[in-house]
């Protein structure tokens, strides 16, 4: 069985052939200025199946994935609430970690900041000085994009669409309108650090292909991101990375995830349809975003709405309703449908179909949860799952159990009236309830 995943610098469907036995994974991670959004959360979604798999397949995997803390948008927001920058990175990587996990997302094997790897990044810079892709420019360094042939290979622009898509800096001092920052000057007020150049702080491009280098060497095996990073931000670090190694590729394969969209439209700080992880945790299960998240294929686009996050919760009921509250599974391989799917470009919308078709036999529970453990679901008992819902609705469980005691008791004295009674002024609270030999359980409506 052969992992295939399309790669966006060949635009082909390709074999995945690591170089040697431990494959190399790296993908962009958050700028930690605010509340992560949905948008944050698709690729580490992505990223955390592809990485499940390859654990499953190859010797070693070395997954990295950065934290970038130290920005323009950071700096912007310490000022605004008068605190050093530290207190807002580390508030928002803390935020971003505890919403991630609660997606069911692993932590990766390395995950390094940008401020950890500041001389790492200065020893990058004064590489590209030395071979004349870059240069100094009234206390800047700049990448000189011309001096790289090959730019533009990854995202097939034309140098007119890349002027106009990069939103460049018109700044005088530039050899070319392409050229980026790779160090730029701080004030007395601004977070900065000692360098050749005068102190200053490091641009964003620079970053990840010098932690890529650090903790991964100078060519990897997989780069993941979103569909919004292939330019200008990839394209920068190809050139970058190449330069600084001789030529050699920064990355084999390039993964990249679709846009996620709401009425058909992009979701943006612009158009204010930003939602964020924070806001959905307080009425859906982590699984359920996650199950919602990998309801369609991870290239293509995701038009988010309440309807598939409540499907989402629905199909999750009836999976946990099939596992129960067994703790102990046999290990057993997921079935060869499933995995024909996932090793198809990691195709999850497949990948479940398969799973939903696993559940119709109850006597392959093993199989369901051997399957569902690499999409990162039904992860819990079902009474754990349950106990999740009832939290984040913040329902009076007391209350509902009081009132099922005075059910039961009219239901006894044949009061059937008032039994009904009591039964839907539970419905109207979104309360079912569901009468079995063994009692009266309770569950909340979908």
């Amino acid at each position: 069985m052969t992992l295939k995943l399309y790669n966006t610098l060949s635009r082909k469907l390709e074999t995945l052939i690591p170089q040697g036995n431990t494959v190399k994974m790296y993908a962009c991670g958050p700028t930690v200025y605010n509340y992560p959004h949905i948008g944050n959360a698709r690729p580490a979604i992505i990223g955390d199946i592809l990485a499940r798999i390859l654990r499953t397949q190859f010797k070693k995997l070395v997954y990295v994935r950065n934290i970038t803390d130290i920005d323009d948008k950071i700096n912007a927001k310490a000022k605004e609430e008068n605190v050093p920058i530290e207190i807002i990175s580390l508030k928002f990587t803390k935020i971003y970690r505890e919403n991630i996990r609660a997606l069911n997302v692993l932590p990766p094997d390395i995950e390094p900041t940008v401020t950890q790897n500041i001389h790492s990044i200065i020893k990058m810079i004064q590489k590209l000085l030395n071979t004349n892709n870059a240069y100094e420019a009234e206390n800047h360094i700049l990448f000189h994009v011309p001096s790289f042939k090959n730019y533009g290979n990854l995202s097939k622009r034309k140098r007119k669409e890349m002027i106009e898509g990069a939103r460049v800096e018109v700044a005088p001092y530039k050899k070319d309108p392409m050229d980026f920052i790779l160090w730029k000057p701080s004030s007395k007020k601004d977070p900065g650090w000692d360098s050749p150049w005068g102190r200053g702080r490091p641009g964003w491009h620079i970053e990840c292909s010098s932690i890529i280098e650090t903790y991964l060497g100078e060519t990897i095996d997989i780069h993941l991101g979103g569909n919004d990073l292939i330019f200008p931000h990839h394209e920068n670090e190809i050139a970058q990375s190449t330069c600084s190694h001789n030529g050699k590729p920064l990355s084999k394969y390039w993964i990249h995830n679709g846009f996620i969209s709401m009425a058909k439209k992009k979701m943006s700080k612009s158009a204010g349809n930003i939602i964020l992880i924070d806001d959905l945790l307080k009425d859906y299960t982590g699984e359920s975003v996650r199950l919602a998240m990998i309801s369609t294929h991870y290239k293509q686009p995701l038009e988010w709405s309440d309807k598939i996050l409540k499907q989402a919760n629905k199909n999750l009921e009836n999976l946990y309703k099939i596992i129960g509250d067994e703790k102990n599974f046999n290990n057993v391989p997921p079935e060869k449908k499933f995995m024909d799917a996932l090793f198809n470009d990691l195709n999850t919308p497949e990948a479940l179909k398969e799973i939903y078709q696993i559940a119709k036999n109850k006597d392959q529970k093993n199989e369901l949860k051997a399957s569902a453990n690499l999409l990162g679901i039904l992860q819990y008992t079902q009474s754990e799952w349950m106990e999740q819902r009832k939290k984040i609705k913040n329902i009076n469980q007391k209350k509902i159990e009081e009132m099922i005691k005075k059910r039961d008791k009219a239901r006894k004295e044949r009061d059937f009236v008032k039994s009904d009674k009591i039964r839907n002024e539970l419905a109207l609270q979104n309360i079912i309830l569901e009468d079995t030999p063994k009692g009266t359980f309770w569950r909340i409506r979908n």
